[in-house]
């Protein structure tokens, strides 16, 4: 593929430049100034065909110069008009421009009328043209009675607008009673006449409010005609309506709605003639009746419709040609069609015209004893005739003139002197009629002028023609002469050229042409000069040109518009795409010097100009861009060569779009099982366009073809002709055959039936057999029908089975089966494991051992063996918890498995049960054995209180899980520095029975940091770290501290708590990390001053560090403290109702349930109030509870669809307390990780939420009363 560059330079052409500057200045060269005498020209007037508003003044303009100023006057219909007369008529001053006054009592038809202007003076007169004066008309719509239309369905209709006729024409349009405009289209649509048509009528166009509107532009009205009403009948509601008073014969029958071929509605006949002037639009109508609805198709007879003037409207049936010529006269034949035939019609167009102007007389300045001549040419159909006037008056009666001499359209003027000055009139008219145009002959004896300003710049790009201005008058008409410099000498030779209007023009110009250039203008009256300056500019050039580009769809491209120019001019860039503007597109992104398209699209395609002006050039460079998509798709299918298992197709390949097709694939459609489904048969070669076909036995084929390219798939072809193939055998049976029992005494036998094209043939049937493996046993056979289960019963208990599928049809049998094992269904297994062994291996994990079961036993697939264990007794607390049960489960037939996470120094019980595929079979006896000790979790808590001079006070809290016997505590303490150095490390052991200590001997005022762990026999647990201060001269320090930082973990969250002291409003942080990871500490914001965090996302199994600060208090940190994560457990269930806590709650809730019962029957019979209301007077939440907002008191629930805003009491919480609206992180997401459960005491207040009347509130109303939601809140 050649790229496709193109590129154009273009700086203000020569020619074109030239040309219109040349006509500009042959223009200005006969304009007369202002101060020299001359007859008048009119400038300003009317148009000849004048409608005006009857409701406003009616201003007739007519503006003239000359010297001196010309005086003006009017006629009226032919005759003198005296302004003076009318005292609604006033004139402008030092205008010829009338003022008719309507507004103040005229009335605008009184002055309708034929209007003529005449300036005049001395010199001469100039007249204007005839000002045809007519206020517009919209007349109100004739009353006429109108009867209801009603149409059967499928026929035509026309509703008729005929509006009123108005000056000018009103605008026609349809609309319905809500000022909606009624829709249009093919079928329906709206005439030229304003006429609404309906080709054929459909029961939707039923409505009672057809509306034609009529409006009137020039007064700004619209009339309406009265609604018309429209019943479309159907045939069986037609006879219905039409039977009880017509005989049998005469009603229309049950046919349906009958198709119709095209007749023309409008216009009539075969043939019509219309006329258009020259210039003007030529509309052509056709419209047609039918159904199907027609289409319209438009030709010129012996010739083709004009291009780029020739538009199609209304549905394609109205034609269009503007601005028409005599060329465009001929036959236009319309063709309206539908698929039951056509009808046409012929309209013979003939154009004429008005006059036109070939030559228009143009002013004619003369010195006195100087020729001339007037020229006035015009055209038109028919010929025009020309008359000349002197001053307004025929020439033949004007005054006569010995210099003047009139030839047809010629005037030849000799020797003139300066009473030859006067202004003439041509007069060009015909039939459809007239132009005038006045020419004045001014004769006059003047030296030169030059009207060019001094010192002009002219600045042209380099090898570009540069065209200097010397515009002149004079009389006789001057000389011009050029020179270049002050001194230079006259400039000549073919480098130049010189104009008549006197510019000079260098056709070529350089650098060297730079400089002053002087204009020397002379005649026998005398001589002047003008000075110009000429500058010469570098050009523009593109440097870096957009570059030819293939895309993909969706994709992105860049062109590239490198540009040079000169340094004084400011270039600007402008990218086109074929021709126009950019897409209004965000997708176009136009940079400095590239454009970029995103996501290309089909609708990218074309070619691209980058165009560069300046003040003097312009530059443009183009590209295209070409963006390739998936082929169209193949048409044009045919099957060839039917035979009965195989048969041709060959197709069309459509149009590549770009990118050759590497290949097509082949799909078919089953239409006799799988109507509307496709499916993959065969792909061939891009090169090839015929493919042999494999086919099966009973099946309707439809073929289609898809196209395939580098960029994708075409869409599917159109179907091929269908090809049913004969009946045969089935040639498969049935895959993926199993045989799984549901009931120990069953077999269930289910396959994949064949689909309807595998079949072969009708009567699909499966042949399914069975027997016992290893049995000297028959086959057992039945036939069913085209299911895919079947079941046997009676079966022994797990056994395997042979068993085959076999496929029939009405034809026969399919070839023999393969033959696949199943077996009978499961049932428990019968035994336990025996000889189970457990061996400890540490203080979290021990090993156990058992001996698998017989596999008679188990009596079905083997699923493995399943340990369920459980902590009886820890042996470093006294406290039970509630058993929780844990279960790990081992694939296959393994005899051992670990079991982790156990906890230390503890009593477990275990047994194990083997697991198939109907469940679990019996459990083993349970085995019990015990974990070692281990070290223990830090200590609970450690408190530094009572600081003194030389002394401070420790107290602390045992570990949570002491894992073994407590041996004693580990306490190291050193100072720190104020640059936060560390001094050296004392060590004292405590025993194991003590919970506080006393340091003395410490230094004042100095900060000390503790580090604090439990050890038992095996070894030292996690330290929890504290800072505290002793104090200077006796006065209690405000450091601001957190201690008492506590973890409780389960096995993907903590909960982590502390203590502030300090000053209010502190923000919290938490960091953590994994103990003994040198990684950075992760940083978690605590939302708002809440002494809590909960740390999410944890791993199971791991030890962490974490300790607590707070912003805005520089390098104030809390000790640091260690906690490990829970284990993640295999294959974990827990039975929720074997739970403590689940027991607990569930006890609690009947006692209480079994309490208010009984109290609420007691109140009963005393007639007093409920205890819950008591209650709920006493201990009122204010967040759960609705409140009164005149005097407090509760009143009725509030349900959601209450709008009412539910009064909250305030609380403020105490020290350390979290509101529960101040954060989702509540602790009761996380029981599992506190010691404790937490049970909402709420009261029955959804019970006792009727209206009832109001009592006085009882008891403390106070806004401080607990509730369960503010305990469970305020707990940490």
């Amino acid at each position: 593929m050649q790229p496709k560059i193109m590129m154009k330079k273009k700086s203000i052409s020569a020619s074109k430049a030239s040309l219109v500057l040349f006509l500009c200045q042959m223009i200005s060269a006969l304009d007369v100034p202002l101060d020299l005498s001359q007859p008048p020209t009119i400038t300003q007037q009317s148009p000849k065909d004048y409608i005006v508003d009857p409701r406003e003044n009616i201003v007739i303009q007519c503006e003239a110069k000359g010297k001196p100023p010309p005086s003006f006057s009017w006629t009226r219909n032919g005759t003198h008009f005296d302004i003076d007369k009318d005292a609604q008529v006033t004139m402008k001053p030092n205008s010829g421009t009338l003022v008719i006054n309507i507004m103040n009592g005229g009335k605008a038809e009184a002055y309708e009328g034929v209007y003529q202007c005449t300036a005049r003076n001395e010199r001469g007169a100039a007249i204007s043209n005839n000002i045809v004066i007519r206020p517009s008309r919209s007349p109100l719509w004739t009353k006429e009675k109108l009867e209801p239309n009603q149409v059967r369905e499928g026929d035509s209709l026309v509703l008729h607008c005929r509006p009123p006729v108005g000056l000018p024409p009103p605008i026609i349009f349809w609309m319905d009673n809500a000022f909606q405009r009624l829709p249009q289209s093919e079928r329906v649509s709206q005439g030229l006449n304003g006429d609404l048509y309906f080709s054929n009528v459909q029961p939707e166009d039923t409505r009672e409010d057809y509306i034609c509107y009529a409006r009137f532009n020039h007064t700004q009205t619209i009339q309406q005609k009265q609604p018309i009403s429209v019943k479309v009948f159907s045939m069986d509601s037609l006879n219905d309506t039409i039977a009880a008073n017509l005989s049998d014969t005469d009603i229309y029958g049950a046919r349906p709605v009958t198709e119709r071929q095209p007749v023309l509605l409008t216009p009539t006949g075969s043939t019509s003639t219309k006329v258009e002037l020259r210039g003007n639009v030529l509309l052509l109508e056709c419209i047609a009746a039918g159904l199907p609805t027609p289409v319209i198709r438009w030709i010129k007879e012996g010739g083709e419709l004009p291009a780029n003037r020739t538009f199609f409207e209304n549905f394609k049936k109205t034609l269009k040609i503007t601005d028409v010529s005599e060329a465009d006269s001929g036959n236009y034949k319309c063709i309206a069609r539908n698929t039951l035939g056509s009808a046409h019609h012929v309209i013979s167009v003939t154009v004429k015209a008005a006059p036109y102007w070939i030559t228009a007389p143009r002013n004619l300045v003369l010195s006195p004893g100087e020729d001339g001549t007037l020229i006035c040419r015009a055209n038109g159909n028919p010929k025009p005739s020309i008359s000349w006037l002197a001053n307004g008056v025929p020439i033949a009666i004007a005054p006569e003139d010995p210099s003047r001499k009139v030839d047809g359209d010629t005037i030849i003027f000799s020797q003139v002197q300066e009473r030859s000055s006067a202004v003439y009139q041509c007069n060009a008219s015909n039939e459809y009629g007239y132009l005038l145009a006045n020419a004045f002959v001014n004769v006059l004896a003047e030296p030169p002028r030059i009207l060019t300003p001094a010192n002009k710049l002219y600045q042209v790009i380099a090898d570009s023609p540069a065209l200097l201005d010397c515009a002149y008058f004079g009389s006789p008409k001057p000389e011009i002469e050029w020179f270049k410099g002050v001194k230079g000498s006259i400039l000549r030779g073919s480098e130049y050229i010189f104009h008549d209007n006197g510019t000079l023009e260098i056709p070529v110009a350089q650098k060297d042409s730079t400089g002053a250039y002087t204009c020397v203008a002379r005649n026998k009256l005398g001589k002047i000069q003008n000075e110009v300056q000429l500058e010469i500019k570098d050009p523009t050039v593109i440097i870096k040109q957009p570059e030819y580009k293939v895309i993909q769809r969706y994709g992105q491209v860049s062109f590239e518009c490198i540009i040079k120019h000169d340094s004084t001019l400011l270039p600007t860039v402008i990218w086109l795409k074929d021709n126009d503007e950019l897409p209004d597109d965000e997708r176009f992104l136009v940079g400095k010097d590239n454009l970029t398209i995103m996501n290309v699209t089909d609708k990218d395609d074309g070619t691209y100009t980058c165009i560069v002006n300046t003040t003097l050039d312009s530059v443009s460079a183009s590209a295209v861009l070409t963006v390739v998509a998936r082929p169209n798709p193949p048409f044009d299918l045919e099957l060839t060569g039917q035979l009965e298992r195989s048969v041709e197709l060959s197709w069309i390949p459509g149009d590549e779009n770009n990118s050759p097709i590497t290949n097509f694939v082949i799909e078919y459609e089953d239409g006799l099982h799988e109507p509307g489904v496709w499916h993959y048969q065969t792909e061939v070669p891009g090169t090839q366009t015929t493919v042999q076909l494999k086919l099966s036995p009973y099946v309707n084929y439809s073929f289609r073809v898809i196209a395939v390219n580098e960029i994708g798939r075409s869409q599917p072809s159109e179907p091929s002709e269908q090809y049913l193939t004969k009946s045969a055998n089935p040639d498969e049976n049935p895959s993926n055959v199993q045989g799984i029992g549901s009931e120990p005494d069953n077999l269930v036998i289910t396959w994949e039936s064949l689909k309807g094209f595998q079949s072969n043939g009708p009567g699909l049937q499966y042949k399914v057999s069975w027997r016992q493996k290893d049995v000297d046993d028959e086959w057992t056979s039945v036939i069913v029908a085209n299911v895919s289960k079947y079941i046997v019963s009676g079966t022994p208990t797990f056994v395997p089975y042979e068993i085959k599928v076999q496929a029939l049809n009405d034809l026969g049998y399919a070839p023999e089966p393969s033959e696949v094992i199943g077996h009978s269904g499961e049932d428990l297994p019968m035994v336990a494991p025996g000889n189970v062994q457990v061996h400890v291996i540490n203080s979290t994990l021990a090993k156990v051992h058992w001996d698998p079961v017989p596999l008679k036993t188990v009596r079905g697939h083997l699923q493995g063996y399943k340990v369920y264990y459980w902590k009886v007794q820890s042996l470093s607390r006294r406290s039970r918890r509630h058993v929780e049960k844990k279960i790990l489960t081992f694939r296959g037939n393994k005899t051992f498995g670990m079991l982790p996470g156990l906890e230390p120094y503890s009593t477990y019980k275990l047994n194990v049960r083997v697991a198939n595929g109907k469940g679990e079979g019996p459990a083993s006896p349970d085995k019990v054995f015990r974990t070692p000790e281990g070290v223990p979790s830090s200590p609970s808590f450690l408190k530094i209180t009572n600081p003194t001079l030389d002394s401070l006070t420790l107290e602390w809290g045992s570990p949570t899980h002491p894992n073994g016997v407590l041996t004693s505590y580990i306490l190291k303490f050193q100072p720190i520095n104020n640059t936060h150095e560390l001094g050296p490390l004392v060590e004292i052991r405590i025993p194991a029975n003590e919970s506080s200590l006393i340091l003395k001997n410490l230094n004042y005022s100095t900060r000390y940091k503790f580090y604090f762990n439990a050890q038992t026999s095996v070894g030292s647990g996690n330290q929890i770290t504290e800072e505290a201060v002793t104090i200077m001269d006796e006065v209690q320090p405000l450091y601001p501290r957190i201690r008492n930082v506590t973890t409780a973990a389960a096995e993907t969250y903590a909960n982590i708590s502390w203590e502030y002291e300090g000053p209010d409003h502190a923000h919290f942080y938490v960091e953590y990390g994994v103990a003994g990871s040198k990684e950075d500490w992760k940083k978690e914001i605590v939302n708002g001053s809440r002494s809590f965090f909960v740390l999410k996302g944890l791993t199971p199994g791991t030890a962490y560090k974490v300790r607590v600060g707070a912003e805005g208090l520089s390098g104030f940190r809390s000790s640091e403290d260690v906690f490990e994560t829970g284990p993640a457990m295999a294959s974990r269930q827990v039975d929720i109702a074997t739970q403590g806590w689940f027991i607990g709650l569930m006890c609690a809730v009947a006692l209480l349930i079994l309490i208010l019962l009984i109290v609420c029957f007691i109140r009963r019979n005393k007639g007093g109030k409920y205890p819950v209301k008591e209650k709920e007077d006493a201990h009122a939440d204010p967040e759960i509870q609705p409140m009164k907002e005149d005097d407090g008191t509760f009143g009725e629930y509030s349900d959601a669809e209450d709008h009412k805003p539910l009064k909250k009491g305030s609380r403020t919480p105490s020290d350390r307390t979290v509101k529960k609206e101040d954060s989702d992180d509540s602790l009761v997401d996380y029981g599992e990780g506190v010691n404790g459960q937490f049970n909402e005491d709420g009261s029955f207040i959804g019970q006792y939420s009727g209206k009832k009347e109001k009592e006085p509130a009882e008891g403390n109303e106070s806004s401080e009363a607990p509730s369960p939601v503010n305990a469970m809140n305020s707990f940490v």
